[in-house]
């Protein structure tokens, strides 16, 4: 499940960085927000964090573009996580 959440979350991301004045974007983080609170119920901040590195990786190495921004979209979703 994780490898599908990883794809689904990389495609988001994705999206919301190349079209940032997209009308669907409130429902896009909707979306990451559900993915973290799939992760965060499957292994805690942890797991937040080890999904957020790859795909943080992943943009910078494919798209050449920094995914940092996004990562307050999972905030409130554990204590650990404030970003």
């Amino acid at each position: 499940m994780d490898a599908y959440l990883e794809e689904e979350f990389y495609d988001i991301l994705t999206y919301c960085i190349e079209n940032p004045n997209a009308s669907d974007l409130e429902s896009k983080k909707q979306r990451v927000s559900m993915i973290g609170k799939e992760l965060h119920a499957d292994g805690e901040a942890d797991a937040m964090e080890n999904m957020f590195y790859s795909i943080e990786f992943r943009i910078k190495d494919e798209l050449g573009r920094d995914a940092k921004q996004y990562r307050s979209w999972w905030n409130n979703i554990s204590d650990e996580w404030k970003y």
